[in-house]
């Protein structure tokens, strides 16, 4: 404290801090703190830069050691990170808080995890397959192998590791390996998925599209190494007549919310080349969009407001754009990475996307077995 023309001044020092909002578009929002003197000067600042006060739209007011700032008819624009910072001649101080912007709910899930589940326990493959085959493929890091540790996850109702995932930046994943849902403890459900290495620039690096590619006519066998060159014909175990349950029935494409704007433009156009080739084919495809909490705040608190998410839904709109999918085929997730506890809005959402490849899935092989039925 100090005697300052001729009255006791403190040093400012806050009593209570900003707190994070979250606020629905056309509502107002209003953020409050408290410090211990109405002896000091008040600078509001959004994203580092001093914030410009419109009459009708700002509100900033100090009573009695209240600061407010109330925005008015929030819109997208008024997103931001907030910083109010109060000073006098003994010092200052500062503290911040987001605000999110939360979109109208865009799309729903309707079932919960046990109704999924449940459905999918029951589902019933086509005849002209005994199961329905997925390949996963995309950059390293992407969480390919987390997606199936998350479904074998959640299906065996415990914390599950069997595929290998890493964060190290080199592709864990060697071999072309197959990994069941379910098991005999808990019941095995008529669903394989197909790990590969991740892609990376340069054509000794990485995944061969053209191995990709010959994974999904059903040309390379389970537990094939990967090598530094595309696998050949006349390889001893490449199989030269593949039958429709050799076949891939649905090429799933996964991407990293948070890398996909550093993706580096020879990936992507990697991942397009094998799309292509799948399109050629017939094969379904989707896109899981991972590490959602990664990019969204709102998100990483409650998964479960992942598609009220402006941040979300310019990212899987980016995941759109980049590879050129339709918006319906793009499905955030999040993946079981650091909880060692199953949470219900994580399974839901890896549930629902299942739900939909494996629906997809069956009408190709359905197609497919019809038509070889008519050949025949």
């Amino acid at each position: 404290m100090a005697f300052l023309l001729g009255m006791f001044v403190d040093k400012p020092e806050f009593i209570t801090v900003l707190n994070d909002k979250q606020v629905e578009a056309g509502a107002n929002v209003i953020l409050r703190c408290k410090v211990n003197t109405t002896q000091v000067t008040v600078t509001w600042k959004k994203n580092g830069q001093k914030l410009n006060c419109l009459e009708g739209k700002h509100k900033i007011e100090l009573i009695d050691k209240l600061c407010c700032l109330e925005i008015q008819r929030v819109e997208d624009v008024d997103e931001g990170s907030y910083t109010v910072e109060m000073s006098n001649k003994l010092g200052s101080v500062s503290c911040s808080a987001m605000v999110t912007v939360v979109i109208k709910k865009w799309r729903e899930i309707t079932r919960t995890s046990a109704e999924m589940v449940t459905s999918l326990r029951n589902y019933h493959v086509c005849d002209g397959v005994s199961e329905l085959r997925f390949l996963l493929h995309g950059p390293i890091g992407a969480g390919k192998s987390s997606v199936i540790n998350t479904i074998k996850t959640i299906f065996e109702n415990r914390p599950f590791v069997n595929c290998l995932a890493g964060e190290s930046g080199e592709s864990v994943t060697l071999y072309y390996e197959k990994f069941t849902v379910g098991s005999e403890r808990s019941g095995l459900l008529p669903f394989a998925f197909y790990d590969v290495m991740g892609l990376e620039e340069g054509q000794t690096r990485g995944a061969h599209t053209d191995d990709i590619i010959k994974a999904l006519k059903g040309h390379i066998p389970n537990n094939y190494k990967f090598q530094y060159y595309p696998i050949t014909e006349d390889h001893r175990h490449y199989n030269t007549a593949p039958t429709l349950n050799d076949r891939i029935h649905c090429l799933v494409s996964v991407l990293p919310a948070d890398k996909i704007s550093l993706m580096e433009n020879v990936v992507i156009e990697k991942m397009k080349c094998i799309r292509r080739a799948a399109t050629e084919l017939g094969i379904p495809q989707m896109v899981f969009m991972t590490r959602v909490d990664s990019v969204c705040k709102m998100t990483k608190d409650d998964v479960s407001k992942v598609y009220q998410s402006k941040k979300i839904k310019e990212k899987m709109q980016e995941c759109s754009n980049r590879l050129g999918v339709p918006m319906n085929c793009v499905f955030p997730v999040e993946t079981y990475h650091e909880q060692n506890q199953l949470n219900e809005h994580i399974n839901c959402l890896i549930l629902d996307a299942l739900t939909q490849i494996v629906c997809w899935a069956n009408d190709y092989a359905e197609k497919c077995s019809g038509n070889q039925n008519r050949v025949e």
